[in-house]
């Protein structure tokens, strides 16, 4: 079914010729009116922001208004137990002794592993590690010391055999 009404179909209400007609103004104004308030708000935080450095000051007070907190305190009421401290490992414990070739008193040579690494060779006289120095090697042990002549500040002997 059609309706042939042309007057009801050719007549418009007048709010419908006023929106149309201005549609063309208002919309691009409108448009224009929103973004420049983002710009604008947008400039205005930038400008505070970059002229104290820093974030808003309401975020530097709430960050400040917090109680310090005994963190071992809270542990103990949660139920933790104390932590003793790790022993700081001996320097016997920093070496093993993997083998010694013995050729005399001031010749000779050991393989040593120093704190974990891979075991090097080390001749008599060598620098082992920062202040030890290797002194002697004669049979299954060798001797460090602060100087090739020195007093022995560690012996250190090969594991018995299994």
């Amino acid at each position: 079914m059609m309706n042939h009404n042309l007057p009801m179909i050719s007549q418009r209400p007048p709010f419908a010729k006023l929106f149309n007609a201005s549609t063309r103004l208002v919309l691009p104004a409108a448009s224009l009116l929103v973004w420049g308030a983002v710009a604008f708000s947008a400039v205005t935080w930038g400008l505070r922001w970059s002229a104290t450095g820093a974030a808003p000051s309401n975020a530097n007070t709430a960050a400040q208004a917090l109680p310090e907190l005994d963190v071992s305190a809270a542990a103990r009421s949660l139920g933790a137990m104390p932590v003793q401290a790790a022993a700081a490992p001996t320097l016997a414990s920093r070496f093993q002794l993997l083998g010694v070739m013995a050729a005399g008193p001031y010749a000779g040579a050991a393989l040593i592993s120093v704190d974990g690494k891979a075991a090097k060779p080390y001749r008599v006289g060598a620098v082992v590690t920062d202040g030890l120095v290797l002194q002697s090697a004669q049979g299954r042990r060798v001797s460090l010391g602060v100087a090739l002549d020195g007093p022995q500040a560690l012996v250190l002997e090969l594991p018995a055999k299994k």
